[in-house]
């Protein structure tokens, strides 16, 4: 039996423009630009992608499951990602090496600082 890891789905107040912003904070591509299901991926043909589906519920807690992106540079990545709507949230992190942030409906993400190779 074959198992591939199609997408992560996430729940969207406004799926088209939350989508679009995830589009253009990883550059990747939109697949499917239908208003309801909208989703994006690193290229038309690789997985895994994001979907976004529209709820009409408002988002409350704390995402139980979240993305973490490693960047070349954190901080100008974070500078990036801010400028594009994300903002900095606390979810009781604490001093760490990451900075956890939000999308503009407030889902949150890590981003993470330099991978450290060990030998």
């Amino acid at each position: 039996m074959g198992l591939e890891w199609e997408q992560v789905v996430v729940a969207a107040h406004d799926p088209v423009a939350l989508g679009r912003w995830w589009c253009e904070a990883l550059d990747w591509v939109v697949v499917n630009d239908d208003p309801v299901v909208f989703e994006i991926q690193p290229t038309p043909d690789q997985l895994p992608g994001l979907l976004f589906l529209a709820t009409g519920d408002a988002k409350n807690t704390q995402n139980r499951l979240h993305i973490d992106l490693r960047p070349d540079d954190q901080a100008a990545e974070v500078d990036r990602l801010m400028s594009l709507g994300a903002s900095r949230v606390d979810v009781g992190q604490g001093e760490v090496p990451w900075v956890v942030l939000a999308d503009p409906e407030g889902n949150e993400f890590c981003v993470l600082g330099e991978r450290h190779v060990t030998d």
